[in-house]
């Protein structure tokens, strides 16, 4: 008699071939197949949240992080619903991401079943591939292919249905190991040369850089560009890796500005720039014109398609993987290097650690000047956490207007130092954090987000204390959604509303929340700061401890 398997072994069996460790979820019903499969595969651990949000952002980091494919597991119609603004900062941050949810019994598809929907069309929007498996016989290659497709470049958030019914049904068919594909293409060694003769020619060249080049791993042949060019770095608008070290003294920090003219303005005088791995660009505010100067040329290097000139057209573009067309440029320019181009790159390399001393005097002034003030201001507290840092750390951070006072004042060498909100969807950082330091157990990982932030997803508290996850997560207490009043006194610029207004229903007052209440009641361990020199102690004891920790940081919220 043939060997069968039931749905539910098929997707164990695929996760343990796609050596996948955790299982992100939040049970329910239609999840029972799963939840009972697991106590004959103990190799998965089950990472419980206590709302879909949670579980997908998790997901998401532990991804990111990893550079593995993560698995998530919600529960029917309304924990997608949960899922879902989670699953658009995945979208938005590409991540290779396998999101499942039970669905109910198809024998009742026509009687409407509780808690049942179209799951396939709500995922669809945000999502690389959506479907729903409609019979055992179609799990192992439908699971493979979610995998796939998954990973492939550009990666992204697949999401499957599973029917409970379809979970018990058996199949001869087993599970699909994953094929080994070669997928980093080397540039048009045209298109390399053409690019070369740009820069060569460049009196002011300029490289941003996005998320691309982390994923790729070409960090250090981004560096190495750079410095043959002598020219300036800046990251993206909005990104969750630090894609170029920010100790070196090219990295000129991230674009400024939320529209058009301000990118423009954070530019500068260039004449060229080199775009690499990057969403090129994602504005806040509309503002009429190019955002970049006029007359530049423009270079642009992207592992896919759909980014490559997409919202700006391009003097040359370079579809290839990141790390091998950087090193291609690097090698064409090196061999066609005449000694003026030596010249100009030399000058450029002085100027840029010239600028880079000039930014770190001007922070230090910046924390020097309200250095007394109480509550304390962000640059002061970001002096204190520094000090307190051990050199291997990893900050994830959603502090969302105390960014720029963080990347100023802690230096971060490699991408996996840093790991920020992508997308915009807030919420992302207390998960976030887990999901990091399940991606790198032996490194500290302190979690830095906003106390308005931090209330979208305060259950992963329980998360991390069930778990025995030790991440230090730090709140910035400034009692206020601080970005709502910079981007309403924004609107009212741009649109003309005049007058001294008040700024309705941003104050987190009235009454005032407890974090180290909220924090000891889901089991973690909390204590609240209000003065600079707490900071340090606090910091340097919640890591020593090996356990979650919640720091309530109060911090001024002045606007």
């Amino acid at each position: 008699m043939a060997k069968t398997y039931k749905g539910k072994q098929i997707l164990l069996e695929t996760l343990a071939a796609e050596g996948v460790e955790y299982i992100f979820g939040n049970p329910g019903t239609t999840e029972s197949p799963l939840l009972d499969a697991l106590l004959d595969y103990p190799r998965f651990q089950y990472i419980v949240s206590l709302q879909e949000a949670v579980a997908v952002s998790m997901a998401d980091a532990y991804a990111q992080a990893s550079g593995k494919v993560a698995f998530c597991n919600l529960h029917v119609a309304p924990g997608l619903g949960n899922g879902l603004g989670s699953l658009y900062n995945a979208w938005e941050g590409r991540s290779p991401l396998v999101v499942t949810a039970g669905q109910q019994d198809t024998r009742m598809r026509l009687r409407d079943p509780l808690l049942s929907h179209d799951l396939v069309a709500m995922a669809a929007p945000l999502t690389k591939w959506s479907v729903q498996a409609e019979r055992a016989d179609e799990l192992p290659l439908l699971l493979n292919r979610a995998f796939k497709i998954a990973r492939e470049t550009p990666s992204g958030p697949v999401f499957v249905s599973l029917p409970i019914d379809v979970m018990e049904q058996e199949t001869a068919l087993p599970a699909l190991a994953p094929a080994r594909l070669y997928a980093h293409a080397p540039p048009d060694p045209a298109g390399v040369d053409e690019a070369a003769a740009l820069l060569l020619s460049a009196q002011s060249p300029l490289i941003v850089c996005g998320d691309g080049v982390a994923r790729a791993g070409a960090q250090a042949q981004l560096v190495a560009l750079a410095e043959l060019l002598g020219a300036p770095v800046m990251g993206e608008v909005l990104p969750s890796r630090m894609n170029f070290p920010t100790t070196h003294p090219h990295y000129r920090d991230r674009m400024g500005g939320s529209d058009a003219a301000m990118i423009r303005q954070s530019l500068g005088n260039v004449d060229t720039v080199l775009l690499v791995g990057g969403e090129f660009f994602e504005e806040v505010w509309f503002a009429p014109g190019s955002p970049f100067p006029d007359n530049a040329v423009l270079i642009q290097i992207e592992a896919a398609p759909r980014l490559m000139a997409h919202n700006y057209p391009v003097n040359v573009g370079l579809l290839a993987d990141p790390k091998l067309a950087l090193a291609a440029l690097h090698a064409a320019i090196s061999r066609k290097a005449d000694d003026r181009f030596r010249a100009r790159s030399e000058a450029g390399r002085k100027k840029q650690l010239e600028l880079k001393t000039a930014d770190v005097e001007r922070q230090a002034a910046r924390a020097k000047q309200g250095w007394e003030k109480l509550p304390m201001g962000t640059a002061r507290l970001m002096l204190e956490i520094k000090a307190a840092l051990p050199g291997d750390a990893i900050i994830v951070q959603e502090s969302i207007t105390a960014t720029p006072d963080l990347t100023r004042t802690v230096f971060f060498s490699r991408p996996d130092d840093f790991f920020g909100p992508r997308g915009g969807g807030i919420g992302q950082g207390l998960p976030s954090a887990i999901g990091v330091k399940l991606a790198h157990p032996g490194r500290p990982v302190v979690c830095l987000s906003g106390d308005g932030s931090s209330l979208y997803t305060i259950q992963a508290l329980w998360s991390a204390a069930h778990h025995k996850i030790p991440v230090v997560f730090i709140i910035l207490h400034n009692r206020v959604y601080r970005i709502l009043k910079l981007n309403m006194n924004r609107y009212r610029k741009d649109f003309g509303v005049g007058g001294e207004r008040p700024h309705p229903h941003m104050d987190l007052t009235d009454p005032e929340m407890d974090f180290v209440a909220i924090a000891q009641g889901f089991g973690v361990q909390a204590q609240r700061i209000e003065r600079p020199e707490q900071v340090g102690p606090a910091l340097k004891a919640a890591l020593a401890s090996g356990k979650p920790v919640l720091l309530d940081v109060m911090v001024d919220g002045t606007v």
